[in-house]
Parts: C-alpha cells; structure tokens; sequence
C-alpha cells in the first residue's frame, strides 16, 4: 500500500466523514483515497472558503473533519480560515501536501510547521513510509482528543513509497479515538467554589462553547444558588430554556442584561474565556467575585484575572458544586429538580427585568428608513433593524445563523432568534469579515434539516461571493442576507470625525442580486419592508437555491461598534 493511500484510508478509519477542499496535484491521491475510505468530499471553489467550511462543520457536528488543500500556495490560501479554525478549537484536521524539503528552490516551497504554528495549530507531518500510520494516528488524535487544529503535511517524495506491511497491519486495526477526557475536578476546588456561591446573593453562571455537555448541571446549579444564566456568544442558545436566561453576556447584551449582569456579586463561567467582548473589556466584571470552570490550564485568567480557577470537566464540577452545596444544607438529592431551590438573584423584580431585557428583537427602537421615491432610481433604504427583526418572524424556526463581522453585526447575530445552540455559529475568533457565507456552507452541510442564514456585509460578501457556487451546486437551503451600505461600514463611523478621507471604505452602488442570479440564486433587492414579501415564496417553496438578499440599508454606529471603540480597538 503506498503512503498517500494509507494516509486517507486511515483518516477514514480513525471517524473522519466529511472533508472540504480544493484538489491540486499534491493532494490529489490522497483525497481520493479518503473518499474510497467513506469521507465525503464536498469541493469548494478558494482554499479560504474550504478551511471555513470545515470549522463550522466541526463546530456544528463536533466531529473531527478534514480539509484538504495543495501544499505551498494552497496552504497559504486557506490560512485565515485555518487561523479561525485554532483560535475556536476546532478539531480539524488539514491534510496538505509538502515539497521535499530537499527542494527549496521550490515556487511551492515554505516552511508549513512553523506557518502552521505561527497560526495556532499544530504542525505534523508523514515523517517516512515506516512512520507513516504512527503519524497519522498521533495526528487525528490530537485534534480530536484535544480540540486542535492540525495541519498533517505530506511531502510529495513520501506519497508513492510502499508502508511496509506491519505498518498496514497497524492501520487494519486502527479505530477512532475516544475523545476528550473528562477530568473530575479538585475535591479542594469544589469546597471552595461552593463555598463562593453559597454566600452569593447576587450570582449569574455563564456558559461558554466548553459547556456545550454541561446544560442540565448548569441550570440545576443556577436553581439551588439562585443564578442568574447567561452565556458567551459562542455559546448562545446553550441555556435558553430556562426562564432565568439572559442570552449573551457582553458587546452583544441588551442595556437590561448587562445592567443584571454587571450587578452581579459572584460570576462563575464555565467552559467561557472571558475575553473582552463577553465582558465588555471587563466592565460586566468590575463588581463581582469571579471564578472560572475549564478544562485546559491555559485558559485561566488568560483574557481577564480571575479571583477563583477550578480546573475540570464544565458538567463533572457544575455537579459536585451541586452535591456539595446540597451537603452544607443538608438539602439531600441536590441534583433533584426544584430540590432546595434557592432565591438569590431570582426575585420577582429581576424576573420582571429579564422578560423584558432578553430578545434585541423586542426592543424599542427609532425607525431610520428613507422611503422610496418614484422618479428617483436608487432611492429608499430600509432600518437594519426592522428588516433583521422581519427576517426573524419570516424565516423557519429551525436554523443555524452565521453573523460575519462589521458594523452591521450585531443585528444578525441578535435579532435573529436561534432554536438551539447548534443553531448559532460566529466564525469570529481571528475577528475576519468574510468567512460567514463560506462558514454557512459548512453548517448548512452539517444540519440538512435546517435553513442556514448568513448575515453578511457588503464588504465581507464581496470577498467570498465565488462559494456562491458551492451553495448552488449542493442545493442548500441557505439564506445569505447583505446589509449593504455601500462600504466598510466600521471604518467610516470609526473615522468620520476624523480628517482623513473617506473614500477608501467607499464603494459605488453594486447589485448584488443580479450577481447572485448569475451564479444561480434567488436574488432580490430590498429598499423597503414591503419588498420582504419576496421571502415568503422562497420559504413556502422547496429551497432548493440560496436566497441572496441585497438589502440597502441605512447606516448608523452599533452599539458593539461603540464598545469597540470604547476599547481602543
């Protein structure tokens, strides 16, 4: 068996079911082995896209899922996607060929390990025909047992030669790994921070990405202590059963929910970074006792400090802070539902506040549309708002939401109501406009049984608009929503009282519909409220194409952008 096909047969083996990627001459065999060995080969039309697409497949399924790409510029092209991949601990696996080293002379020559560990992931590598399986083993289970992004190049000279045949029998028996381990935290770590919580009065539990196994010890924990929910943005949908929920914590928080928040006296995340947008560059912090819940080391007071770190599995500890609370009480089967309820920070006035602070679609708000005037071409543009919020209550239920980054942000992101927390991807780690249309895709892929909606700006869509072939090809459900003012909507409320000129994050007038018809898309341009009604037909139909809206909207700071600026960024 010859290297480049023992590669993909085992990736096959160890679980991997889906790749995504643009096939080149170096990648070309081994792509096609993985395919024989049962992984699905969706192709992409740039290597950027591909990465994207395999990040939110992984976030969305938390499967291990491959990339694959031609080594040197291939690479090179999907890096930024690779970049966002790492810094939300994706497990993906990116499967590159390599020139021999022993050929720097190369046009496709770079050092890809220290590219690779310059973005954040891990670099591994087919050392030789008799290493080749040991590779590929190590490599598959770092990704998935440590939620890494792996980038396993194979050089081009190691692809035609023969494993010798116990390396084959190795592979034979190769099985997928098991997954992260969950570790039980300090019994130590546990008295304390139940000693914390228990003389809380105010206390809000905040769960991150990381707690995504833990929501049923989570809201048991916040009932016995009387906490508040909330959850980062990677986390949002995560605790929005319960009653006690206040959506997401931060820049993307209604004026009521921080203000909850930020009166909080204990604040325990779990499975949550803290970084500066869920705690609005630690403003939501200033008051409270803070503890954090994590399962990597690492991860302790690196974006905010924190009074309490307890290392271990996010459901493991919510449940033996339970327990242990339940033993300070004598309170007896803590973990029973409405068992020695506490009331804590759930009074009647808070819950009166909640109601009305939790959706951004129920807030009041000044209508900024201009309305169309006949006679005069390119007039009317609608309130990002209210075309956001009729989107809401038009598009299905049950779908996954994917917000790119600028101005235009917040509304995708938060007036766009989510089923669940499958329902909510923000390909925002390495804070990239471009990557939602590209990372809906791969959602999409994921969750055939929901309609993807990417909220993207004119801006970000322009930069990825090519993988509107991709949605066509594969016929997905997928809407992609373009808050277009014409610009780079950030930069110039960012710099407006500045005096430098403008122009360059101006763009003319573009019709995005008539681009997106081009590739194959329903496309339809929105200045008015009354356009929407296109939308309907689309939902009531088989959504067999995306549906591309132009929307020329109104432009205005938002307030995430105002807390960016705030913080210098």
């Amino acid at each position: 068996m010859r290297v480049d096909e023992a590669v993909g047969t085992l990736i096959g083996r160890m679980g991997a079911r889906r790749m995504f990627g643009v096939v080149g001459s170096g990648n070309f065999r081994v792509t096609n082995a993985m395919a024989r060995a049962g992984v699905e080969f969706v192709a992409a039309r740039h290597e950027m896209g591909a990465a994207c697409m395999a990040d939110a497949h992984a976030r969305a399924t938390g499967e291990l899922t491959v990339l694959t790409v031609h080594q040197g510029c291939g690479f090179s092209n999907a890096l930024t996607g690779i970049g966002e991949a790492a810094k939300a601990h994706s497990p993906v696996l990116v499967v590159t060929g390599d020139t021999p080293g022993d050929q720097r002379q190369s046009n496709f020559w770079v050092d890809q390990d220290k590219v690779a560990e310059g973005m954040g992931a891990v670099p591994e590598r087919v050392h030789s025909p008799a290493s080749a399986v040991r590779d590929v083993i190590r490599a598959v289970t770092t990704a998935v047992d440590q939620r890494r992004t792996v980038v396993l190049s194979l050089p081009l000279d190691l692809q035609n030669a023969e494993v010798p045949e116990r390396e084959v029998a190795r592979l034979e028996q190769a099985a997928p790994p098991a997954g992260p381990l969950r570790s039980a935290p300090a019994p130590e770590a546990v008295d304390r921070l139940a000693e914390l919580l228990a003389g809380a009065r105010r206390p809000v539990i905040v769960g991150g990405r990381g707690a995504a196994g833990a929501v049923p010890g989570l809201r048991r924990l916040a009932e016995v202590t009387g906490a508040l929910l909330t959850t980062s943005a990677a986390g949002r949908g995560l605790l929005q059963e319960d009653e006690w929920h206040l959506d997401v914590m931060g820049g993307f928080s209604t004026e009521g929910a921080a203000e909850l928040i930020a009166g909080a006296d204990v604040i325990v995340a779990f499975g949550a970074a803290l970084n500066r947008w869920t705690t609005r560059g630690g403003e939501l912090l200033r008051h409270a006792t803070v503890a954090q819940v994590d399962d990597r080391r690492e991860a302790f007071g690196f974006h905010h400090p924190v009074d309490l770190a307890v290392l271990g599995d996010a459901a493991l500890t919510a449940e033996a802070v339970t327990a242990a609370l339940a033993g300070r009480t004598g309170g007896g089967d803590a973990a029973a539902p409405g068992a020695g309820a506490a009331v804590g920070y759930r009074t009647p006035e808070v819950a009166r506040k909640v109601a009305a602070s939790l959706d951004w679609a129920d807030q009041p708000f000044e209508d900024t549309s201009e309305p169309v005037v006949e006679g005069e071409p390119g007039s009317g543009r609608i309130d990002p708002r209210l075309l956001t919020n009729v989107l809401d209550r038009m598009l299905p239920d049950e779908r996954v939401v994917v917000p790119d980054g600028g101005n235009f942000n917040a509304y995708p992101a938060m007036h766009l109501r989510v089923p669940d927390h499958e329902g909510y991807c923000v390909p925002l780690a390495f804070q990239s406009i471009g990557l939602a249309l590209s990372s809906a895709i791969g959602a999409a892929v994921a969750l055939p049984g929901r309609v993807a909606v990417a909220g993207v700006g004119d801006g970000g869509f322009m930069m990825s608009l090519v993988e509107l072939d991709t949605a066509v090809r594969l016929g997905l459900p997928l809407v992609v929503v373009v808050y277009n003012d014409n610009a780079y909507g950030a930069e110039v409320h960012h710099f407006v009282h500045e005096t430098e000129d403008l122009d360059t994050v101006v763009f003319p007038e573009t019709d995005i519909a008539a681009i997106a018809a081009g590739y194959g898309c329903h496309g339809l341009t929105v200045r008015q409220e009354s356009d929407l009604e296109a939308v309907r037909d689309w939902v009531d139909g088989p959504r067999d194409r995306p549906l591309v809206i132009d929307a020329k909207i109104t432009s205005f700071p938002s307030w995430v952008l105002a807390h960016s600026f705030e913080a210098g960024e």
